[in-house]
């Protein structure tokens, strides 16, 4: 696959597609800047080659033009992180945005107007792609995060630039990071896999059962496994139409000789609250008016000492209602144990919006091998899919 570093890019214009869709405060300040911070040594690769870097992105999902999804919000944030002023033009396509780019001198940093106050970049219009690529000489695709959409800017805009387009540094990594896990050599690999529905990770657990060694399912999810085998579950969260899949994927997980965990026993409460009555239980018994809403001690033990014997992890998803103070316990354990494991030479993927919601609010970051950047994108390689922004790179 062509990266980075198959380019040199003196003199050229690279017009680089990032994932700047950042949160905004009332005040239109960003409330983290993750995204930003994670193009930084893509755009900074170009710039010290002698190029310059036309940045394009979404912001939000926008009705037209609107002006609380405007990127001039986040120009000086941008300028902030990547210490380079940083020039921006009202619009993404047109004369104007043609002049701003030929004018653009090595060393110089573009942003353009969200691309989505154009209804052709979501519907993949090959000429609003064409009038994109006017802008660059090189394109490099750096947003995992929209990756699995086959948009504009993400995957129509490819074919413009047949020897010129690569992989941004994230993007490769996103993709080395995600083979890490689904290609392991370094055997034991385990998936956990949290969240709320079962529903929603079928295609996963599907997917990985041929690559993994274990599995530990939490979170609401668990609920379902539950109840499928038997087990009462009070008011908990369950999907019983999907009670005969649960008992199918242990049935193949048994035939591929995965090993499947589910909690022992839950923290329960009697109201979905943070200042409910709780109590510990079996996982299997929890009385009516009841509901488990985080992993309970023995399950955490447990958990620790799958982690501990694995050499490859990947983290799709809480172990409970993280976001209430008491039932983040379980949720903290999990990351204190992949952390150590990690620490102990495991590699270890974070990945999944919740997950990695989590992972930042109890400060893990800094203690897993990678996080991803992409929810969306990442469930579907997960699932084994060929993502279009990543197929477009590589045709």
């Amino acid at each position: 696959m062509k990266t980075l570093n198959d380019f040199n890019f003196k003199d050229k214009k690279a017009l680089i597609r990032v994932d700047f869709n950042v949160p905004l405060d009332d005040n239109f300040n960003v409330t983290d800047a993750t995204r930003i911070a994670s193009a930084k040594p893509t755009i900074i690769k170009v710039l010290e080659d002698g190029g310059s870097c036309i940045l394009m992105s979404h912001l939000g999902r926008p009705k037209g033009t609107q002006d609380e999804f405007s990127l001039k919000h986040i120009v000086s944030k941008v300028e902030d992180l990547i210490g380079v002023e940083t020039k921006f033009v009202s619009n993404c396509i047109g004369t104007e945005a043609e002049d701003e780019a030929a004018n653009l001198k090595p060393g110089e940093l573009l942003i353009l107007e969200n691309l989505r106050f154009h209804e052709e970049e979501t519907k993949g219009d090959y000429d609003f792609a064409q009038k994109l690529s006017k802008l660059g000489d090189i394109y490099v695709n750096d947003a995992f995060g929209t990756a699995h959409r086959a948009h504009a800017s993400t995957t129509i805009i490819a074919q413009f630039f047949p020897e010129n387009k690569c992989f941004g540094y994230l993007l490769e990594q996103e993709i080395t990071s995600i083979d890490k896990v689904l290609k392991s050599d370094d055997r034991p690999v385990l998936a956990i896999l949290g969240g709320a529905k079962v529903s929603s990770k079928i295609t996963v657990i599907e997917n990985i059962l041929d690559k993994v060694d274990a599995i530990i399912i939490g979170g609401g999810m668990a609920f379902t496994f539950v109840k499928a085998q038997g087990g009462t579950i009070g008011n908990s969260l369950v999907e019983d139409d999907k009670l005969d899949m649960a008992l199918n994927i242990l049935k193949q997980a048994k035939a591929k000789n995965v090993t499947i965990y589910i909690p022992i026993d839950s923290i329960i409460a009697d109201h979905f609250n943070n200042n409910a009555n709780t109590k510990v239980c079996d996982i299997t018994a929890i009385p009516d008016g009841w509901m488990g809403l985080d992993a309970g001690p023995e399950s955490r033990k447990q958990f620790h000492d799958v982690v501990m014997q694995s050499k490859t992890i990947l983290w799709n998803g809480p172990l409970g209602v993280f976001e209430m103070e008491n039932f983040a316990n379980g949720t903290i354990a999990l990351g204190n144990s992949i952390a150590e494991a990690t620490k102990n030479g495991a590699f270890s993927l974070v990945g999944g919006g919740d997950s990695v919601a989590a992972v930042k609010q109890f400060s893990f970051e800094n203690k897993v091998s990678y996080v991803s950047t992409g929810g969306g994108a990442m469930l579907e390689s997960l699932e084994g899919k060929t993502l279009p922004g990543i197929a477009a790179i590589l045709e």
